[in-house]
């Protein structure tokens, strides 16, 4: 496969401008995403483990916010406080990505916020915070999880005019069930004569999370692998579902997020989708001058898928039908991913506590 053209540009720049491949930067830090907007990024993303090392990573900025915030509403606790420094984090980081945001029509330019991960068993409620979120700024595009109850959620908040991304979610079947309920929705505001408009939809795919999964699934099984075959799973994942959006016509993107490995944005490169790697990662793969060549359409190699395909667990994450809407929340990367983004929360309301009411 050919190197793409604009060879004095960083690898990332150069996909950028040269591919239909958007670039996300994973974290909402005002210094991180200015960084990446140089590199060519069009987006960014929030969650309660991000908005967590963000706001801790600026005690200064951060600490008297958060005691003006208290002076002003005392009759808040430490959870609606972190979550209204959430909420001004993404306002910022939205405000950076407005020219993006105007340039595409409202295909990019998103700030990715997640909502309360506490919320996750009740579908209305992931509905109500949704629309609260999507009024923060023009360019919100909104984290709801993909479980069953999610997907619900997903649906209907996009029915009332919700941008919407996909999170907890690390499989072809979860990628393409939400992908399914965002075209249902689009489809019922058609029907009931809503204005049309671009989302700028993404269904992510944690593919990173996916591999940290198979690695500890298959050492508590007592399998062994050849080296380095579980770190193409989530690759693997990511370009099947890029590959059943394109062939249905979906309006939403697929969205590569968690990142462990390059190829999880250099396997990628040449689709109409979006990669979200940590800033760290992108500084890496420029410093690395990792090649740019249009691979989305290369398949994982034979040896390697075959080998995975061996994996039952494997094989219900790669499988468009290799699990059931009822399965998605009980699947082994969502139980972990979703405790730690409960952890993160809590986490935020100790830091609150701290600051408020500091240790005599």
């Amino acid at each position: 496969m050919s190197t793409l053209l604009q060879t004095d540009l960083a690898p990332l720049a150069r996909a950028a401008s040269s591919t239909p491949t958007a670039l996300w930067n994973d974290s909402a830090d005002p210094s991180e995403l200015r960084r990446s907007i140089e590199f060519g990024a069009v987006g960014a993303t929030c969650n309660p483990v991000i908005a967590f090392a963000a706001i801790k990573k600026s005690p200064d900025v951060w600490g008297p916010r958060l005691r003006e915030l208290a002076a002003e509403h005392p009759t808040w606790g430490e959870s609606q406080l972190g979550w209204q420094a959430v909420k001004e984090l993404s306002i910022a980081a939205a405000q950076l990505l407005e020219p993006a945001f105007e340039a595409s029509g409202g295909r990019n330019g998103r700030l990715s916020i997640q909502t309360d991960p506490r919320l996750h068993r009740d579908m209305d409620a992931l509905v109500a915070q949704a629309v609260e979120f999507s009024q923060l700024a023009e360019n919100i595009i909104v984290k709801i999880p993909a479980t069953a109850t999610g997907i619900a959620a997903m649906e209907e908040a996009a029915y009332r005019g919700v941008s919407i991304n996909a999170t907890l979610s690390f499989t072809v079947p979860q990628a393409v069930a939400v992908g399914e309920a965002l075209e249902r929705a689009l489809d019922r505001r058609a029907a009931d004569g809503l204005p049309e408009q671009e989302f700028g939809h993404v269904v992510t795919i944690m593919g990173g999370r996916l591999d940290d999964w198979l690695k500890k699934w298959t050492g508590a099984e007592r399998i062994l692998t050849n080296p380095g075959v579980l770190d193409w799973a989530g690759v693997a994942a990511l370009k099947r579902a890029h590959h059943v959006f394109t062939e249905r016509g979906y309006h939403s993107r697929i969205l590569s997020a968690a990142f462990r490995n390059h190829l999880q944005w250099s396997e990628l490169v040449g689709g109409d989708l979006v990669v979200s790697p940590p800033f760290d990662w992108q500084a890496r793969i420029n410093e690395n001058s990792i090649p740019v060549a249009n691979r989305i359409d290369v398949p994982v190699p034979a040896q390697i898928l075959a080998e995975l395909e061996k994996l039952s667990e494997f094989r219900r994450a790669y499988e468009v039908n290799g699990m059931t809407p009822a399965e998605f929340e009980d699947f082994g990367a969502a139980r972990n991913t979703l405790r730690q983004f409960l952890d993160a929360d809590a986490q935020l309301d100790a830091l609150v506590r701290d600051i408020l009411v500091p240790a005599a």
